[in-house]
């Protein structure tokens, strides 16, 4: 696929979202494109300047805090790549739809929902402006099936509850992929509400 196009790969944890996008820059690097890696610097997974896949695959990257950074650092390249769009600005969707403009190949990734089941940042807007989406599913971390879709969090080896903060950095420690049906998310502060609600119908 040329220029004037963007590619989207989404999917939850574990799917294999940065190995394919690793795939297809080593294709656009073999037909001698010129290429560039960016990655949000909030992602401190891989601990250096590059992304990382979890089977090992990796490639350098360009940290950048703001998305409109990226439009000063492509001139003179034909293929952009963006891991992890889940965790930029808002402005990622305009600063993708210049470089669709320019003529550039944008190749990206990102989680479309967080671990809260909600549509996770400007996820929704890039869906809508991609050329091309693919979504992966990963394998269910419980029962198996190959059709996750959901982005489990877990602390202390328990289901994160819903009031956990948004972004929180983690590997397969803190997130696996989990379906539909195994996929939990316990919310503390109803259960406590509807358990203070019974027992003030108790006492009556």
């Amino acid at each position: 696929m040329e220029g004037y196009c963007f590619e989207l790969i989404t999917g939850p944890m574990s799917c294999g979202k940065t190995e394919e996008l690793l795939r297809r820059i080593r294709r656009c690097i073999i037909a001698k494109k010129k290429v560039k890696v960016f990655s949000p610097d909030v992602d401190t997974r891989s601990g250096g300047d590059y992304i990382e896949s979890r089977n090992g695959l990796w490639l350098d990257a360009i940290k950048v805090k703001h998305s409109i950074e990226i439009l000063s650092l492509v001139k003179d390249v034909q293929v952009v790549a963006i891991d992890e769009l889940q965790f930029f600005d808002t402005n990622i969707v305009p600063v993708i739809n210049e470089l669709m403009k320019q003529g550039k190949r944008v190749i990206g990734t990102g989680l479309e929902l967080d671990f809260k089941a909600e549509p996770f940042g400007s996820m929704p807007e890039l869906m809508c402006i991609a050329t091309k989406v693919d979504k992966l599913h990963a394998v269910c971390m419980k029962c198996g099936c190959d059709h996750a879709t959901r982005t489990q969090r877990l602390i202390d080896g328990k289901p994160a509850d819903k009031s956990s903060p948004l972004i929180m950095i983690g590997g397969d420690e803190t997130y696996e992929a989990r379906c539909i049906k195994c996929y939990e998310l316990p919310d503390i502060k109803k259960k406590a509400k509807n358990l203070g609600l019974k027992l003030l119908q108790f006492n009556k």
